[in-house]
């Protein structure tokens, strides 16, 4: 999944400059976003996974011109037609033209407290021993899936070393297109600076990132 998401050591885009003290939202719009989207989760017709790929597979022209929340309300039209809550010509209209899909649950204002304080863990009951310990040198898999992957494209085909263990995971691979959780065991794996960004990286620059079971070999 090479989209406009996937930007890791691009050139071209400009430096990355945050903005001082920024606020949580930037318009009363963006806090409707955040709680629409949410509410729309809450339905239980996708996965979090799902919702990442839908924002992922924006085209690269809407991608980068668009906010945050932008992106957000435009992957969740994505999702609501797909599963049949809302049609084309009621998203062009802004009213409803026929009965949708019925959700499995629905997000009231009272719920909202405790469904929030409780989140969506994706970790998982252990399923036998991890291949890979902490201090092992491994390689990253090089691939390009046309589908969701959480493998950076910048961190494919690389030596590291695993530092931590850090348990046993839904695989969004999988759980992105209804393949199932899949649980794998996930590495935390270390990079060196010049073996990412190559001949003039900093040398003291280290690069980490978690990493599902399959997505590593032995070295």
């Amino acid at each position: 999944m090479n989209g406009p998401h996937d930007l890791g050591g691009a050139h071209g885009l400009g430096p990355v400059a945050p903005e001082k003290d920024e606020p949580y939202f930037h318009g009363e719009w963006e806090k409707r976003a955040l709680g629409v989207t949410l509410s729309c989760g809450a339905f239980g017709a996708w996965t979090i996974d799902e919702s990442r790929h839908a924002r992922e597979s924006l085209p690269p022209a809407t991608y980068l011109s668009a906010s945050y929340y932008e992106i957000w309300t435009r992957a969740l039209e994505t999702l609501l037609k797909r599963h049949g809550f809302v049609s084309q010509a009621e998203l062009d209209g802004g009213h409803r033209l026929e009965p949708g899909a019925s959700p499995k649950r629905v997000l009231k204002a009272d719920m909202v407290a405790a469904v929030l304080a409780k989140g969506g863990p994706c970790d998982r009951p252990v399923e036998g021993l991890p291949r890979f310990a902490a201090g092992d040198p491994v390689k990253t898999k090089n691939f390009n899936p046309e589908t969701h992957t959480r493998l950076p494209r910048y961190a494919r085909a690389k030596l590291g070393r695993v530092e931590t263990v850090q348990g046993f995971f839904v695989f969004p691979d999988d759980n992105a297109h209804g393949r199932g959780e899949n649980p794998q065991w996930v590495y935390t794996v270390v990079f060196d600076g010049p073996e990412i960004w190559g001949e003039g990286a900093d040398p003291t620059l280290t690069v980490s990132i978690d990493a599902w079971e399959s997505y590593l070999e032995h070295v």
